[in-house]
């Protein structure tokens, strides 16, 4: 059963279908099993109020409805300290972002306030020295590569895996 009280709301980038497949084959690869419930993502904003629902569907959709996707890629490999990413960049979706932060002023979190570092997790919570010995096998051999954001999705949070909202396509 779905419960039905309020949540916080997460706001992410959804990825074509093939970034997504590599993305998640590499979260299951690095990521620990046991707290690894959530397929790959890039998180535009971690905790919205769910007072703002309406509004955050409004914009989403005039973000991405008749819109062409942003332009993508992983320029590279990020240290999370205890975990690896890779790191998006996207000044198209960066665009997006501070608009929809612009709209939510006053409501975000500190963590959603401050700066905003794009990336996809693929490892997280494990020793330093596991993350840096992935950190340094991943760099040996990393290309940047284009990839397709294929459009914004946002997403209950209630302790758990996340329960979808709502998807938003770009054309």
């Amino acid at each position: 059963m779905t419960d039905t009280l309020p949540a916080p709301i997460i706001v992410t980038a959804l990825f074509g279908r093939q970034d997504t497949a590599f993305f998640d084959a590499m979260r299951r690869e690095h990521f620990p099993p046991e707290r690894n419930q959530l397929d790959a993502h890039l998180t535009l904003f971690h905790h919205l109020p769910p007072s703002g629902l309406d509004e955050l569907k409004h914009r989403l959709s005039q973000e991405t409805r008749g819109i062409r996707s942003p332009q993508a890629r992983v320029g590279g490999l990020m240290s999370l300290g205890r975990g690896v990413a890779y790191r998006i960049e996207s000044p198209e979706l960066v665009c997006i972002r501070e608009r929809l932060a612009d709209t939510f002023t006053g409501m975000l979190t500190p963590q959603d306030a401050g700066g905003w570092r794009p990336h996809v997790t693929i490892q997280n919570k494990v020793s330093p020295q596991v993350a840096k010995l992935l950190l340094g096998n991943l760099q040996r051999d990393f290309v940047p590569k284009d990839v397709e954001i294929a459009g914004l999705g946002a997403w209950w949070y209630r302790g758990g895996p996340w329960e979808a909202i709502s998807r938003h396509m770009f054309a």
